[in-house]
C-alpha cells in the first residue's frame, strides 16, 4: 500500500492540485476560478485513468479535483484506484454532468465535495474547507496513532512492573527463610538448651518469654514469606486459594466460601500468578473496607475462559470510587489481568456488595484446564 504524506501546515509552498480532467477550456475554467480567489497553487491536468494512477504513484498531491464523466471511465473508478493510497487526499467532483443522488452517492463513498461546472466561483472556498478538513483528520488520526502507542508503552512498563515486584518478592521471601529464618531457629535450639541446662526459676522464666516471642516471630518470617511468594502456588491455584481463603477467614472471621473445580487445574505460572493476586488483593480490599458477613470465591472454566470471582455481601464501593486516581488496587488488578491476556470486571451495589471478577481466555495448546 502506498502511504500518502501530508505537507505538514507550516511546510511554504503551493497547494499540489491534480486535476483529472479532458476539456481543456473546462481546465483553464478552473484555474482562472482558482487564480481570482488569490490561492497560491500548482495544478496539472490529466484526463486518463492510467494517467492518473501513475501521476499519484509518482508523488506528493495536496488535492484531486475531478470531472464525474470522463472518456471510458468515471471519476468513481478514479476514487476506486486511490484505495491503495492511505490517507487519501481530498477528492472533490467538479462537474456538469452528474445529478443530485450521484453526486450525494459520491460523497457517502468518502469523497470531500462537489462543485457544479456553471457555479465555480464557490471552488475556492470548497478546496480551502477540504484541506483544512482533511488536515484536522490527520491530526485526529495522529494523535489517535500516538495516544494507542503510549497506551501500548504504559501497558508495557507496567507488566515490566509488575514483573519486576514478583522477583523482588520472591528474592525477599528466600532471604527471610534463609537468613531471617535460619537465625530465629538457632536461637531456639539455644533457648531450648538454656531451658534444659538451667534450674534457676527466674532464668527459665526468662527463657519462657525469649521462647514465646521467638514463636511468634518466626510465625510473623513465615506469615510474611506466604504473602511474598505463597510456596503453596507450586501445589497449585486451588490450593493457593483455599490457603488464601482459610488465612483470610481465620484473620478476619468473616465466613468465606471457596467453590472450586473438582477435577486437577492446570495452568501457565503467570495466569497462576495473577489469579491469586487478585484474589488476594480482593480479600485485603474486603477486609479493610466492605463490613460484610460473607465472601465467596468462585473459580470456573467456562468455555475456555478462566473465570475467577471474588464477592461479598458488605456495603458495596462508593461512588466514584472505581475512577478515583488513587485507586491503585483496582488498577493493579486490571493490570495483572491486561498481562495475561483478560481483563477485569468490578461490579458493585449498596445493597449486595461488590464482586471482582478475572476472566482470562484459556488456550487447549497452552494453559488449560485438565
Amino acid at each position: 500500500m502506498k502511504t500518502y504524506l501530508p505537507k505538514p501546515d507550516e511546510a511554504p509552498g503551493p497547494i499540489q492540485i491534480l486535476h483529472l480532467e479532458d476539456s481543456l477550456v473546462d481546465h483553464e475554467l478552473i484555474v482562472r476560478s482558482l487564480r481570482a480567489a488569490k490561492l497560491e497553487f500548482l495544478i496539472e491536468r490529466v484526463d486518463t485513468l492510467d494517467e492518473f494512477t501513475a501521476r499519484i504513484r509518482d508523488g506528493f498531491i495536496d488535492l484531486i479535483l475531478a470531472d464525474y464523466r470522463l472518456p471510458g471511465f468515471t471519476a468513481i473508478e478514479a476514487w476506486d484506484a486511490l484505495a491503495t493510497v492511505d490517507p487519501r487526499p481530498p477528492f472533490i467532483l467538479v462537474s456538469g454532468a452528474i445529478g443530485e443522488p450521484a453526486a450525494v452517492a459520491a460523497i457517502q463513498s468518502g469523497m470531500s465535495d462537489y462543485v457544479l461546472k456553471d457555479d465555480l466561483g464557490k471552488l475556492a472556498h470548497v478546496v480551502q474547507r477540504a484541506l483544512e478538513v482533511h488536515r484536522a483528520r490527520l491530526s485526529r488520526e495522529n494523535a489517535i496513532r500516538e495516544l494507542a502507542a503510549s497506551e501500548k508503552r504504559l501497558a508495557g512498563f507496567a507488566e515490566h512492573l509488575q514483573t519486576t515486584i514478583e522477583q523482588e518478592r520472591t528474592a525477599i521471601a528466600r532471604e527471610i527463610h534463609d537468613d531471617i529464618g535460619g537465625s530465629l531457629a538457632a536461637i531456639k535450639f539455644d533457648l531450648s538448651w538454656m531451658a534444659l541446662h538451667h534450674a534457676d526459676p527466674e532464668t527459665l522464666a526468662h527463657v519462657s518469654t525469649a521462647q514465646d516471642m521467638l514463636q511468634h516471630a518466626l510465625g510473623a518470617s513465615q506469615r510474611i514469606m506466604m504473602n511474598l511468594r505463597p510456596a503453596i502456588l507450586d501445589q497449585g491455584l486451588v490450593a493457593a486459594i483455599q490457603w488464601l481463603a482459610s488465612s483470610f477467614e481465620r484473620r478476619t472471621a468473616i465466613k468465606t466460601l471457596v467453590r472450586m473445580p473438582s477435577n486437577p487445574i492446570h495452568l501457565d505460572k503467570q495466569v497462576e500468578l495473577a489469579a491469586f493476586r487478585t484474589s488476594q488483593e480482593a480479600l485485603t480490599n474486603i477486609g479493610k473496607h466492605a463490613r460484610c458477613q460473607h465472601v465467596t470465591i468462585d473459580l470456573v472454566d467456562d468455555q475456555q475462559v478462566l473465570t475467577l470471582e471474588v464477592s461479598d455481601d458488605g456495603q458495596g464501593l462508593s461512588d466514584g470510587a472505581l475512577e478515583n486516581p488513587k485507586a491503585f488496587g483496582i488498577k493493579g488488578m486490571r493490570e495483572r489481568a491486561h498481562a495475561v491476556g483478560g481483563w477485569l470486571d468490578v461490579s458493585t451495589n449498596s445493597q449486595r456488595g461488590t464482586s471482582i471478577i478475572l476472566s482470562v481466555p484459556l488456550s487447549r495448546t497452552g494453559e488449560t484446564f485438565a
